[in-house]
């Protein structure tokens, strides 16, 4: 769980709008105070909406706002191989049938080149779990589970829907608010069809002009990590408008793209609106599936699409957002991400002048490998003529995103230029897109691909180049055998057009009286300790719990509190003490989703982190093991500012102290020449505080099941 501490502009906002009672208080459990919507109007985005259509037990004429902690019932929850370890956790918190098996969709994608006695038996395990529950379940082979989600209806405009894989922002594509849950969470929503959730700060996308002939979403995606790359949209959820121009240049699979790599982005979600683009799409796939089906689909069929779009949900024209980033698209040419960072996203132009040669090539995952993206690929080797292939010395795999686009593509002949060609087919899945089955990067290998991540090792080796690009630019760079494009793109801008604007002060209304938090009984009303500084940004799980220990299993408490942050600093454990409070800088947590990050720090008798910035999976990995947290970026500013001469060391006992007073839901430091100061920092309710007095998130839902 994060507090935000919050600019001036949007400090004014979150002292006008209460936090919620959840299922885990009764709505009557605190005050309500007067919110930013009885002083100002139910002003929201559309991101606050969907929120507040799945939201419970909000009080009456409460509307919620970026910040607010919400208990969430999601429309539907997806998970995939990792069911069966999710099954282990609902079974081990008391759960033994699920709260609404309408609510839960079972896929299985990641391995299923796997061929083993072992992941036969967990596959097996998984499909028995579903026929037991009465749970929808799609085999191995039938396709990626978010494809799956998209193209049966489960993903459906103006709802929200989670995933245990983090993913699960390919959603808002088709303006479903898609956003990732870990697997404790899915758990609880097995268990009691609900989770927590703050809703995070909303940063709009206005895409501007029309995309150039020869550029994609792909294109799109890539370069807004490569030209927004300071961690501009962080643990935000994004919502992406334009002119009704603009957005028919994007078609559905090139939206389904752009959202899927917000992820890689750093959002937590990427939600484009349900426009005509979208309905027309939606009546193409319910006839097709009509077609297929000799009947009308359950979901995705004409009636509910007509009274989908008779009750359409759109932000308010005066809605708030944290900051606006804007893009011409226009001014776009194809980029390619890497080597092995997103980050890093250079036109295609001044790439191909470097003649990268390349060892393989994929078109592959849930980003780009539906039937159009294999159309483009196969387009390119159409241009080049009947005898078309794979250049000598390079791979080339092909794996569609489900066997509904494979037939697709297949119908339309595309799926066999490829092959013939000399492409090597794989089943419907993951795959290569995350380091399992055939075709993997080796050492000293060059890579280019479809997909959507190329951080360094995920598709092979770690001491192989991997580079993300479109299906087109996938496609020539496999003929011609370095890094290429397929000649379609005529250059109309010399680079770029694109700019940032934060929220101004004006955007919030007149402040109003604060209210004083409720303290639930068996909860700390204030929490103090002395700081302990670890001097760094972006420390990730490994540095927090090394990955040597993460998969041994029933290691002791003591074990935990000697090994925290070793690979970050060897001597923390000599340093910090119990009752401790860490201070860290920026982006703490960052990486796997190994929950030991938190229990390692419990195990060391260190209650509260404070941060600039938390990774979002370390964040629900806190509130759901009972670690606090709070972000306080002024703290970071100051710390730096007077250890700016000293010498440099990864840990530091600072001699200053520090109260979180959860009751004022403030921060008070007192620096070590006595100088007290202190800052604002968001609401923990009652509803949160009975997370952490149950001691977890499986505590509660075991209270529940009680």
């Amino acid at each position: 769980m994060v507090l935000t501490r919050l600019s001036t502009s949007s400090r004014l906002l979150a002292r006008q709008t209460p936090r919620i009672q959840s299922f885990f208080q009764p709505a009557t459990s605190f005050r309500v105070v007067r919110s930013l919507a009885t002083a100002a109007g139910a002003r929201q985005n559309l991101t606050e909406k969907i929120v507040q259509r799945f939201s419970k037990d909000l009080p009456e004429g409460k509307f919620v706002r970026s910040g607010d902690y919400v208990s969430i019932q999601p429309h539907k929850c997806m998970t995939h191989d990792n069911s069966w370890p999710v099954a282990t956790k609902f079974f081990s918190i008391g759960a033994t049938k699920v709260d609404n098996t309408e609510q839960i969709v079972l896929t299985l994608d990641h391995d299923v080149q796997n061929k083993s006695e072992a992941n036969l038996r967990k596959y097996k395990n998984i499909e028995e779990f579903a026929k037991q529950q009465g749970i929808v379940f799609y085999p191995a082979g039938r396709g990626i589970g978010h494809q799956i989600m998209v193209e049966e209806g489960y993903a459906w405009p103006g709802t929200l829907s989670v995933a245990s894989d983090s993913h699960s922002n390919m959603y808002g594509g088709i303006s479903c608010l898609g956003t990732p849950v870990v697997r404790t969470d899915a758990a609880s929503i097995w268990a009691t069809g609900r989770t927590w959730w703050q809703i995070p700060p909303v940063a709009r996308v206005e895409l501007k002009g029309t995309l150039p002939k020869g550029v994609s979403g792909k294109d799109v995606i890539v370069s807004l990590c490569g030209l927004f790359n300071k961690d501009d949209v962080l643990n935000h959820a994004i919502e992406f408008t334009g002119s009704e121009e603009t957005m028919k240049s994007l078609k559905i699979d090139d939206r389904l793209a752009i959202a899927n790599m917000t992820t890689e982005w750093g959002a937590l979600s990427g939600l484009f609106p349900a426009d005509g683009v979208l309905k027309q799409w939606m009546e193409q796939k319910a006839s097709e599936h009509s077609d297929r089906l000799s009947e009308s689909h359950p979901r995705l069929n004409k009636e509910r699409i007509e009274e989908l779009f008779k009750n359409n949900v759109e932000a308010d024209a005066d809605a708030t957002y944290a900051k606006t980033l804007s893009l011409d698209l226009s001014t776009l040419s194809p980029f390619v991400a890497g080597p092995n960072s997103v980050k890093i996203a250079t036109p295609l132009p001044e790439l191909e002048k470097q003649n990268i040669a390349i060892h393989k090539a994929y078109l592959v995952s849930c980003t780009n490998s539906r039937a159009s993206d294999i159309g483009a690929a196969a387009s390119v080797f159409r241009a080049q003529g009947p005898d078309a292939k794979v250049a000598p010395g390079v791979e080339f795999y092909i794996a569609a995103a489900s066997t509904l686009e494979q037939a697709a593509a297949e119908k339309a002949g595309d799926w066999q230029v490829l092959v013939n060609a000399g492409a090597k087919p794989l089943p419907a899945g993951c795959g290569p897109c995350i380091g399992l089955g055939t075709g993997l990067l080796e050492d000293g290998e060059v890579g280019i691909s479809a997909t959507n991540r190329n951080f360094k090792g995920r598709m092979g080796s770690r001491d192989a180049l991997a580079y993300l690009a479109s299906p087109e630019v996938v496609a020539a760079s496999a003929i011609k055998g370095s890094i290429a494009g397929a000649g379609t793109y005529s250059p109309v801008a010399e680079k770029p057009t694109f700019s940032t604007a934060a929220a101004s002060a004006a955007s919030a209304a007149a402040e109003v009286t604060e209210s004083k938090t409720a303290i639930l009984p068996g909860f700390p009303s204030s929490i103090e300790g002395e700081i302990v500084f670890c001097d760094a940004d972006n420390i990730n799980t490994d540095g927090i719990y090394p990955g040597k220990y993460t998969y041994q299993d029933n290691v002791p408490k003591e074990t935990m509190a000697q090994v925290v942050m070793e690979n970050y600093d060897a001597e923390f454990t000599k340093l910090a003490k119990e009752g401790d409070i860490i201070v860290s800088g920026y982006n703490f947590g960052t990486g796997s989703s190994r929950e030991q990050a938190a229990t390692a720090l419990l195990a060391k008798g260190i209650k509260l982190v404070l941060a600039g910035s938390f990774g979002n999976i370390f964040s629900r990995n806190s509130i759901n093991n009972a670690l606090m947290t709070v972000e306080v970026p002024d703290l970071i500013t100051r710390l730096r500012e007077e250890y700016k001469d000293a010498e440099k060391v990864a840990t530091r006992r600072t001699g200053w102290k520090v109260k979180w007073d959860v009751e004022r839901s403030w921060v008070e430091i007192t620096e070590k020449s006595g100088k007290t100061w202190g800052m604002k920092v968001g609401e923990l309710p009652p509803n949160v505080q009975e997370v952490f007095v149950q001691g977890g998130l499986e505590g509660w839902v075991k209270a529940q099941l009680k």
